[in-house]
């Protein structure tokens, strides 16, 4: 999976802990639901950090499309749920 951080680039999270990944996707989603921007903020940073050290980071000749977007570490409440999908930024395996 390609996840594109506004601003920064895209990474391939193929081989990290899926789980983990969506615990820290699930944590901004909770956050943003209950309206808590500090909370948004600091899952959000968590989830970046966790994307940039353990992804690998995409050529920039990579030409393919991202499967999920994530904002940038500093972006607002409402620019951070404008890109929420009923799943987080990341969709739920199936």
């Amino acid at each position: 999976m390609i996840i594109r951080i506004m601003g920064e680039g895209q990474y391939d999270v193929a081989d990290v802990d899926q789980d983990l990944l969506q615990k820290y996707d699930n944590q901004v989603e909770d956050a943003v639901n209950v309206g808590n921007e500090e909370a948004a903020k600091n899952a959000l940073q968590s989830l970046h950090d966790y994307v940039v050290g353990h992804g690998k980071p995409v050529s920039d000749d990579y030409l393919g499309s991202s499967e999920a977007v994530v904002p940038f570490v500093d972006a607002t409440l409402q620019e951070i749920t404008e890109l929420l999908t009923g799943e987080g930024f990341i969709p739920d395996p199936t």
